[in-house]
């Protein structure tokens, strides 16, 4: 069959009948749903059709037992688990894109708890009828941050969508041009605000908004006054903001509510840790503003969710908004909120056992050791294959939060003899577990801060596997290098 002409390949195609009675097939039956994996055999047999057509086969492709290792490795593909741990050695510590921030093993195993049994999570155990989720936090959030009340939905997002639609739906609400932000996902305040209903009212520069553009915007069709973190970025020099004593003065005097979306959602002062920008949830309800939303995912080092708290008028009304079910949380989340709460409301100092804190105030020192520790197990480990050095790097809080402030520390850096930074970043990103790290200068930087129990010591291991990979490729591509 050496000269066959590709439109006699097609005949070639083991039929599904034979296919499935394969034995290796029939193993995977046994393991797998049947629908799926006669779902991936017509589609990998389209497969074939389609490189036929390519003229991307010949005869041998075809073998029935040649089709079927193809499929068992589709199957095995597709039905793999696609969200996968990794390791975060970029030094940034809320890292949006590999999921924010890291839960500790205490607020996950109560996660745990609540997924395999049933709970009271909305069932009143003293009442014996129905209760509210929210009820578990309401307590607890109001201590912590002095609230008449408090709700938790589902993110930040849905939390300023859900306070929009309730107290300015059809009507304005007054918000500074320097505060009219995007975030990450293209987030956009003028797009949320639309579609909650609501009509953006935008006032002064933006670089400068005086207390003074708020009060002439005012109308008989103003709904609210709000205020917005500029989370990822600053605006520095010749600038004016309106303060939150001023706000809720302007607030006061038009019997207008006044709302903060405060993002990140920081309940400590991070003053101790070299960061004294952030201003607090509790400070920002102490100074009159009605309502606050903010993550939990962020700085209060939670799983996602977003809470809103203040006045008890208005947020029962977000409450009673049929909008809240749909953004409401599940009990997971309901779970591992509460426990990263609890965290905060105990005696000790919440940034020894909630990791995004402690991973923001790890010391130099600290740092230090892991940093040499990594370092000359890789000098060991790679012999000249390498070259390694320690230097003082700068990770990021992440997140959106706190753009101006530095994590300064210090970081390993590994360039290759061989071949290039960027294939050993993408060798270590194919890793088990994948390891993420940055490039600068045909260097890959490891940043400590971002590294988990015993990831100091994991780290050599993975990229001693990465340089084998590479090398291995190199070899049986008769590549030189790059």
């Amino acid at each position: 069959m050496a000269g066959i002409k590709p439109e006699a390949l097609f005949s070639l195609i083991p039929s599904v009948d034979k296919i499935l009675s394969h034995p290796s097939i029939q193993e995977l039956l046994n393991i797998y749903s049947p629908i799926l994996v006669k779902h991936i055999i017509t589609g990998t047999l389209n497969d074939l059709r389609d490189l036929i057509r390519k003229h991307r086969l010949v005869t041998e492709d075809l073998a029935l037992d040649v089709v079927v290792d193809r499929i068992i490795l589709m199957v095995e593909h597709r039905l793999a688990p696609k969200l996968c741990t990794l390791i975060n050695a970029t030094g940034i510590v809320v890292h949006t894109n590999l999921g924010r921030s890291p839960l500790s093993r205490k607020v996950a195993q109560r996660i745990f708890e609540a997924a395999i049994s049933y709970s009271n999570l909305e069932y009143d155990l003293e009442k014996g009828k129905r209760g509210q989720r929210n009820a578990h936090l309401r307590s607890l959030m109001k201590e912590l941050t002095g609230a008449e009340a408090v709700l938790a939905v589902n993110n930040n997002a849905a939390a300023v969508l859900l306070a929009l639609g309730t107290l300015a739906k059809g009507k304005e609400v007054i918000v500074s041009r320097g505060e009219l932000i995007e975030i990450g996902g293209s987030f956009r305040i003028p797009e949320v605000m639309a579609q909650s209903g609501a009509i953006l009212k935008e006032v002064g520069a933006t670089n400068r908004t005086h207390p003074r553009d708020y009060v002439k915007a005012i109308n008989d069709n103003t709904a609210l006054i709000l205020k917005v973190h500029t989370s990822n970025y600053r605006i520095v020099g010749f600038t004016r903001e309106i303060t939150f004593e001023e706000l809720v003065q302007i607030g006061q005097e038009h019997n207008l509510p006044t709302m903060m979306d405060l993002g990140s959602g920081c309940l400590v002062d991070l003053a101790p840790f070299g960061l004294p920008d952030e201003v607090t949830v509790q400070e920002v309800l102490s100074k009159g503003i009605d309502v606050v939303s903010f993550s939990g995912d962020k700085l209060l080092g939670g799983p996602q969710a977003g809470i809103l708290a203040g006045k008890k008028e208005l947020i029962e009304r977000m409450a009673t908004n049929p909008l809240a079910r749909a953004l409401r949380m599940d009990k997971l989340t309901l779970a591992g909120l509460e426990a990263t709460l609890q965290e905060y409301a105990h005696a000790w100092d919440p940034s020894n056992s909630i990791p995004t804190l402690t991973m923001i105030r790890k010391t130099q020192d600290e740092l230090m050791i892991d940093a040499e520790k990594i370092a000359s197990s890789l000098e060991s480990g790679l012999q000249e294959r390498a070259q390694i050095f320690v230097e003082q790097g700068v990770g990021r809080v992440g997140g959106g939060a706190l753009p101006m402030s530095d994590l300064v520390g210090p970081r390993v850096g590994i360039k290759p003899e061989s071949f290039s930074a960027g294939r050993l970043e993408g060798a270590l990103r194919q890793g088990h577990p994948p390891v993420i790290t940055m490039v600068k200068e045909d260097c890959v930087l490891i940043d400590p801060r971002t590294l988990l129990e015993n990831q100091a010591e994991t780290i050599p291991e993975l990229v001693i596997e990465a340089f084998k990979l590479v090398e291995n490729s190199k070899s049986s591509c008769n590549d030189p290098g790059s």
